[in-house]
């Protein structure tokens, strides 16, 4: 199955906070898009791994992804080393994308920026032939997406473009509300975090609208691009 663009997360709940409203946006589009979690996210504060794992199915669903999938590995302690370049090489030219949504590379959480490089440095390994997987018994051809493009998490970091998600906001929002046990309930007896806070999702409009007012749109997410980012058309630009 080909993909036309692949997000990665370090955790379940990533992809949805940074980039739910393009990733509606491009489903809405026609596009094949999937998502692929790293680790379970067992070691956040609130909730445990298998009910992230269970928000994280219901996210998906109401996202409309193709796929999406947990590569399972330790949260908090993966590293950007070959056994795990050789998983998402593996996944890689399994899905085949255009495009590779990672990690923010470099934020409060540790697990992101080296999301992040792993992610980047496993698609560019990707694409040589030499570096040899298997899928199913069978020997990978090898693959490299078009563009490795990091949406912003946490830390504010410089956008290179971004992305009118008007039109989405409020879904991502409500697709952001799957994750309950790590987000915001006054019912809650368990600690509080920097995500679970009662403004957080005051945080996330916020970013949005000043995203967005830099190319007079409502709400927008940004990216970060690794090389010089080149268009077609002139108009294409807003």
């Amino acid at each position: 199955m080909k993909l036309d663009i692949l997000a990665f997360g370090a955790h379940p709940d990533d992809v949805e906070i940074s980039c739910a409203g393009t990733i509606l946006k491009h489903v809405e589009m026609g596009y094949k898009v999937g998502i692929i979690d790293l680790t379970g996210g067992e070691l956040g504060t609130r909730g445990n791994k298998e009910l992230r794992l269970q928000e994280a199915s219901k996210a998906a669903e109401l996202l409309g992804v193709t796929i999406r999938e947990n590569l399972h590995m330790r949260d908090g302690f993966f590293r950007n080393d070959e056994e795990h370049q050789l998983k998402i090489i593996q996944k890689i030219r399994q899905y085949q994308p255009e495009i590779i949504l990672a990690n923010a590379p470099t934020d409060r959480h540790n697990d992101h920026g080296r999301a992040a490089q792993l992610v980047k440095e496993a698609a560019f390994l990707s694409g040589l032939i030499k570096v040899e997987t298997e899928y199913n018994g069978q020997k990978q051809k090898a693959w490299r997406p078009r563009s490795v493009y990091h949406y912003i998490q946490d830390y504010y970091l410089e956008p290179s473009f971004v992305v009118d998600i008007s039109n989405y906001f409020e879904k991502k929002m409500e697709v952001l509300k799957c994750y309950a046990s790590q987000f915001y309930n006054p019912n809650s007896n368990e600690p509080e975090t920097s995500i679970s806070r009662k403004d957080f999702f005051d945080v996330i409009e916020s970013k949005a609208r000043l995203w967005g007012r830099y190319i007079s749109a409502e709400f927008a997410e940004g990216y970060i691009a690794n090389r010089l980012v080149g268009v077609k058309d002139i108009f294409d630009l807003l």
